[in-house]
């Protein structure tokens, strides 16, 4: 874990601060993966439940857009809570109260307990990735965050294999009631190491910092660097260009990437694929992204000297080129589901940098959590408008519907390739002048 060589700006590690930062990352790693065993469950249960309580199947949109629209929303709030008392209060109570939430989904029986509770869920869930994201900030090194962050990152990959794996065993074999509670005796598990394993930062438990104090003008984003901010210190955060800007690229990326998770099996169905075979090649997009994801961490540190905008642009590009042959080869299936997964190579590592690393980099590592938040916030509305424009969109001819999909998907990547550029070269523009600052500062007074 510490094989960087020490430099100034990159001190070398006691063997405290190496155990401890061991137990950081492995408690959030699995945190997130124990919000996804109290978030997915109802995704994998519902035709189940609908046909228990003899309700229509698509009746059930209701409930997760009802968690949706919370989630959204509980971006924005978790994001000041963090920033203000810190990301061990949001993993262990977001976490604690969506444990509590699915033992009642187990009980359940009616449709206005899982539409309320659902609501309540979303808000709570929201505290997930900003408290992970605030929890590591202040246990990497700048030199080595895109690496280490890129393979953390996987956290919600692993999470979602594994709500799938248990919960669906569990389903199968004992009912969707179970499938609630036994995902959520794991995830209670994955609470208490949390308690046990997880420090805001090296000072709490008597080591010395990981990460130095930097300046505040030498940081892309203008914010406090107090241990508590006013909700008008966050107002402004929440408003800088940067960030707007952000959580704009993020909303195409969480628009495509959301609308690929819940479309792209039933387009390979309608073109010949079965049930079954369409979902296996649909998942060419999702693990085609974990490389996606392990090159854009590791190109961060070795490439682009922290400029993420810039990784992030340069994948963008790729992620029109993987739809313009989506759009060229994606009548047969097979060759679809190899173009998207040109997509998903692409658009993951865009995906998980602006969501970690460049929301620890952007402001520091203490406005991270809020960073975080309010990136993911934005981009949060982009699975909601997707589900409900794609659905406009295939209402006629299905292949006609289809074909248009993938342009206003293709027509989402070059914006989201512009935006992000744009922020490339503030980021360049900043970097430079904070170097002719330095050099001036050097140089002998005449």
């Amino acid at each position: 874990m510490d094989s960087l060589p020490a430099t100034a700006g990159n001190k070398a590690l006691s063997p405290g601060q190496v155990t401890w930062r061991w137990r950081i990352l492995i408690s959030t790693y699995l945190a997130y993966g124990g919000f996804y065993l109290t978030r997915k469950v109802f995704t994998i249960c519902r035709t189940t439940i609908a046909e228990d309580f003899h309700w229509r199947l698509g009746a059930t949109a209701h409930i997760w857009t009802a968690y949706l629209v919370a989630y959204m929303l509980g971006m924005f709030i978790n994001s000041f809570i963090g920033r203000r008392w810190g990301p061990r209060v949001l993993l262990l109570g977001g976490l604690g109260l969506s444990i509590a939430f699915n033992v009642i989904f187990g009980f359940a029986n009616s449709f206005a307990t899982f539409l309320i509770f659902m609501f309540f869920n979303g808000l709570v869930q929201a505290a997930g990735w900003p408290g992970s994201v605030g929890a590591v900030s202040q246990w990497l090194r700048p030199a080595e965050r895109g690496t280490i962050m890129g393979v953390w990152s996987t956290n919600y990959l692993f999470g979602n294999m594994l709500v799938k794996s248990l919960g669906g065993f569990l389903l199968g074999s004992h009912g969707w009631r179970w499938s609630f509670w036994g995902c959520t005796l794991l995830s209670f598990a994955v609470w208490w190491i949390i308690y046990l394993w997880q420090r805001n930062r090296p000072q709490d438990v008597g080591l010395e910092p990981i990460v130095d104090e930097q300046a505040n003008a030498t940081r892309t984003v203008q914010a406090s660097q107090e241990d508590r901010v006013t909700l008008k210190q966050y107002a402004q955060l929440a408003l800088n260009p940067i960030i707007l800007a952000m959580g704009a690229s993020y909303f195409c990326i969480k628009f495509l990437r959301y609308a690929l998770d819940s479309w792209l099996p039933a387009f390979l169905n309608v073109q010949g694929l079965d049930v079954a075979h369409a979902s296996y090649y649909s998942q060419v997009f999702d693990f085609a992204g974990v490389g996606g994801v392990f090159l854009a961490g590791w190109a961060l540190d070795r490439w682009f000297r922290g400029n993420w905008a810039a990784v992030s642009a340069c994948m963008a590009i790729g992620v029109i080129v993987g739809y313009v042959a989506v759009i060229q080869f994606g009548g047969n299936p097979i060759a679809g589901s190899i173009c998207f997964g040109l997509v998903g190579f692409m658009l993951y590592g865009p995906d998980t940098l602006l969501c970690g690393a460049a929301s620890v980099q952007v402001a520091g590592e203490k406005n991270a959590v809020a960073v975080a938040g309010l990136v993911n916030g934005l981009g949060s509305i982009g699975p909601i408008v997707q589900e409900q424009v794609i659905g406009w969109l295939v209402r006629g001819d299905i292949h006609t519907g289809m074909r248009n999909t993938n342009l206003l998907a293709l027509a989402m990547s070059i914006l989201m390739a512009i935006l992000l550029a744009a922020i490339a070269w503030r980021l360049h523009v900043s970097a430079r002048k904070t170097n002719l600052e330095a050099q001036a500062m050097r140089s002998p007074r005449a």
